[in-house]
């Protein structure tokens, strides 16, 4: 049976991959910076830099998580430097901007990065004025996805209820603790690196591969997609 969405009231959407494409690859620019940091740090080349920070994004969610545990680093210095980043990549969607426009409710973003950073995406997106709250990693105490706690300090933070809200995340991983907590979830699968990791499909209550595809496909008494989709 389809998963209902009337009751929903609070539509929550990951941020890097999710509101802009991977196909934009801004994403890039950040993990080259990463590896930047690690090379730094640890006085190591390219090669074991990237091993590094791949291997702490898998084992703690994050790589600064990996980065914080194992060498005491700065979380603040961590994330300013990776996210000194040009958005030019990245520009205003008039489709995307309709559709998360015709949501009944607040729309709101939970995000592994840092709020200023979301801003500044969510602007170059055009969307900034559509989205009433940020959780970062600052407002998890630097607790990533998908570690369960990161969920429910989002859930304090932004002050929802999580069994009438709905969760848009590109990594598959990312839903299983939000579903836990009664979240409604709907996993974009749309070519993220490492994506499919962790993916438990009973988890998942949508999976859609273009999210303004998905919006302009939901409910018509939510007012007329723009494209001509209902």
């Amino acid at each position: 049976m389809p998963v209902s969405l009337d009751h929903i009231d609070c539509w929550i959407f990951d941020l890097d991959n999710t509101l802009y494409p991977p196909s934009a690859k801004l994403f890039d620019l950040i993990d080259a910076r990463m590896g930047a940091f690690i090379m730094r740090l640890l006085d190591v080349d390219a090669v074991e830099a990237r091993r590094v920070q791949k291997q702490y994004f898998h084992d703690h969610g994050t790589t600064m998580a990996g980065l914080m545990r194992h060498h005491g680093v700065d979380p603040e210095h961590f994330l300013v430097d990776v996210h000194a980043i040009a958005l030019d990549r990245i520009a205003p969607d008039a489709r995307l901007r309709a559709g998360l426009e015709r949501l009944p409710g607040r729309k709101l973003v939970f995000t592994n990065a840092d709020a200023d950073y979301a801003a500044r995406v969510l602007d170059a997106r055009g969307i900034a004025d559509l989205f009433g709250g940020i959780c970062d990693i600052r407002a998890t105490s630097y607790t990533p996805k998908p570690d369960p706690a990161a969920y429910a300090m989002m859930a304090a933070h932004l002050g929802i209820d999580p069994a009438r809200s709905l969760f848009v995340e590109d990594m598959a991983r990312n839903l299983t603790p939000a579903k836990a907590l009664g979240m409604t979830t709907v996993w974009l699968d749309n070519g993220s690196e490492s994506g499919h990791r962790d993916h438990l499909p009973d988890q998942v209550d949508f999976h859609v591969s273009d999210l303004a595809d998905w919006l302009d496909t939901l409910p018509e008494f939510w007012g007329p997609a723009p494209w001509g989709i209902s």
